[in-house]
C-alpha cells in the first residue's frame, strides 16, 4: 500500500557565526543549537545545506530527493516545472547578538550572470527585539556610486544609512539590490529566495578568529545596489484575530500572518503550491485528512505538501503563525 504525503518537519541546520548568541535556544526552544548560533535554517534547498526530514516514514530523507520522487504532489506542478529539484524558498530563524555586516544581494539576472545562481529577495518578521534595537534598510538620503564610496573610504557610511527602530511584530520587505543589515538584539524569522549570494559592504571593523577582517565585495555591490532613498520601508498591517493577513506578495513568495485562538479551516484548492507554517508564538495542531494530526510550536516550521488541499489549524493556546507559499 502506497503511503501518502503528510505535513513535514525538518532537522534544523545551525550556523555558528561571529555575531550569533543564545536566543534561538532560550526563546525558540532550539535546545541543540551551539554556542554563538546566529541562524537556524528551518527549510532549505541550498546546495550543501539541504534540509532532512525529522519525523514520520520519510524521516532521514533530504528535501531534494523527496522533490525528485513526489514532484508536483509535494511542491506544486508549476513550481516543479520551473525549479525542478531545487526548493525555491529558504526559511530561517536569526538571532543577532551583534550587528550583522552591511550587505546587499543581487537580483536574478546579475546572480545568474556572475554566479550561476538565483538572486535574493527576502523579508523579516521581528519575533523579539531588545530595547532600542534597530536595523538598516536603504539609504537616509539620495546618493550615487561616487558619493557612496566617499563615505565608505572616510569610514562615515553610517551617516547615509537608514536606521529603523524595531519591535516585536514589525515586518520589513527587502527586495534584491537594497542595502541592509540586522542590528544587535533582534530575533527574527526570515523568508527568502533560495540563494546564498551576499555582497558584504562593511563589517564594523571586526576580525575573524584569526584576527583577519572578513572579505568585502564592493565591486559587485556597486554594480547592483539601489542608491535611491526609499519611503515606506516598514510594512504596515492590521492584525485580525483568526483571519489571514497579507504581509508580502511578490514573484518569489507570498507571506501571510495568522493569530489564532480558535479553529481555522484552510482551503488551498486555488493555489498550486506547498504551504509552509512558521510558528512564532504558541502551539497549534495541524489536522488533515488521511493521517494523524501534527503539532507545531514556537520555534518550529512545517511544510504542507501541495496535494494536501484542506487542513485545519487548532491552537492549543493563542498562537501566531507565518504562512508562506508561491503563486503561479
Amino acid at each position: 500500500m502506497e503511503r501518502s504525503l503528510y505535513p513535514l518537519k525538518f532537522k534544523p541546520i545551525y550556523k555558528q557565526v561571529l555575531w550569533g548568541g543564545d536566543k534561538l535556544r532560550e526563546q525558540l526552544g532550539k535546545e541543540k543549537a551551539p554556542v554563538s548560533c546566529g541562524e537556524s535554517w528551518e527549510i532549505s534547498g541550498v546546495e550543501g545545506n539541504v534540509s532532512v526530514v525529522s519525523e514520520g516514514f520519510l524521516s532521514g530523507n533530504p528535501l531534494d530527493d523527496l522533490i525528485e520522487v513526489y514532484m508536483g504532489d509535494l511542491i506544486g506542478d508549476s513550481i516543479f516545472d520551473k525549479f525542478g529539484k531545487e526548493f525555491p524558498v529558504l526559511i530561517k530563524f536569526i538571532h543577532a547578538n551583534d550587528n550583522l555586516s552591511v550587505q546587499v544581494h543581487p537580483d536574478d539576472d546579475y546572480a545568474a550572470q556572475y554566479h550561476g545562481k538565483r538572486g535574493k529577495t527576502e523579508m523579516w518578521y521581528i519575533i523579539n527585539a531588545e530595547k532600542d534595537a534597530e536595523l538598516i534598510s536603504g539609504f537616509s538620503k539620495e546618493v550615487d556610486p561616487e558619493l557612496f564610496m566617499e563615505y565608505v573610504e572616510n569610514k562615515k557610511l553610517r551617516e547615509i544609512l537608514n536606521f529603523e527602530p524595531v519591535k516585536k511584530g514589525d515586518v520589513f520587505f527587502l527586495p534584491a539590490r537594497r542595502i541592509h543589515a540586522i542590528g544587535k538584539g533582534i530575533v527574527l524569522a526570515e523568508i527568502q529566495q533560495t540563494s546564498d549570494v551576499t555582497y558584504r559592504i562593511y563589517d564594523w571593523d571586526r576580525t575573524d578568529k584569526d584576527g583577519k577582517p572578513r572579505e568585502l565585495h564592493l565591486e559587485h555591490a556597486l554594480e547592483v545596489m539601489d542608491f535611491k532613498k526609499r519611503d515606506n520601508i516598514r510594512t504596515d498591517y492590521d492584525l485580525l484575530l483568526n483571519h489571514t493577513v497579507s504581509l508580502a506578495d511578490c514573484p518569489y513568495f507570498t507571506t501571510n500572518l495568522m493569530e489564532l485562538d480558535q479553529l481555522v479551516d484552510k482551503d488551498f484548492n486555488l493555489i498550486d503550491s506547498f504551504v509552509i507554517y512558521i510558528c512564532t508564538e504558541g502551539r497549534t495542531m495541524v489536522n488533515y485528512s488521511g493521517g494523524e494530526p501534527v503539532y507545531i510550536q514556537k520555534g518550529e516550521s512545517i511544510l504542507i505538501p501541495a496535494e494536501l488541499k484542506e487542513i485545519s489549524l487548532i491552537p492549543e493556546v493563542k498562537s501566531t503563525l507565518l504562512e508562506v507559499y508561491m503563486k503561479e
